[in-house]
């Protein structure tokens, strides 16, 4: 491949016949890397952003009740307290129902509350579990 420029310039770029297969094995290594060992991309669970309140409150409840879900951390004094928000705090709880129970078929919905995110949700001392 050549390149002209105005003047005496010129200027050869021969590129590897190898090229394609070399980008297309460098991808493939980086797709791989994105993914664990099951093959499964990492992804949470979190509150969704357009539930008002009072719905985010009524899941989480439920998730921190019947649901099972470990919401010690969201209490006061704890490390996912802060930021004391009902979304925050509705996302902590879904996340944590859902790496539990997702193996036995649980979902991120909460009455469309919920949604998935493959971006991890954690904060500062406030780490969101990931199970694969």
């Amino acid at each position: 491949m050549s390149f002209h420029f105005k003047g005496s310039i010129q200027v050869s770029v021969k590129m590897s016949p190898n090229f394609p297969r070399i980008l297309l094995l460098a991808l493939s290594f980086h797709a791989l890397m994105l993914q664990k060992s099951e093959g499964q991309f990492e992804e949470w669970c979190i509150a969704d952003e357009q539930t008002p309140d009072d719905e985010l409150q009524r899941a989480m409840d439920w998730a921190c009740g019947k649901g099972g879900a470990d919401c010690s951390k969201i209490q006061m004094n704890q490390p996912c307290y802060i930021p004391n928000t009902i979304r925050d705090h509705a996302s902590y709880a879904f996340n944590d129902y859902y790496q539990k129970f997702k193996h036995k078929g649980a979902t991120c919905y909460f009455n469309a509350a919920a949604l998935i995110t493959d971006l991890d949700p954690s904060q500062h001392s406030c780490k969101f579990d990931y199970l694969p």
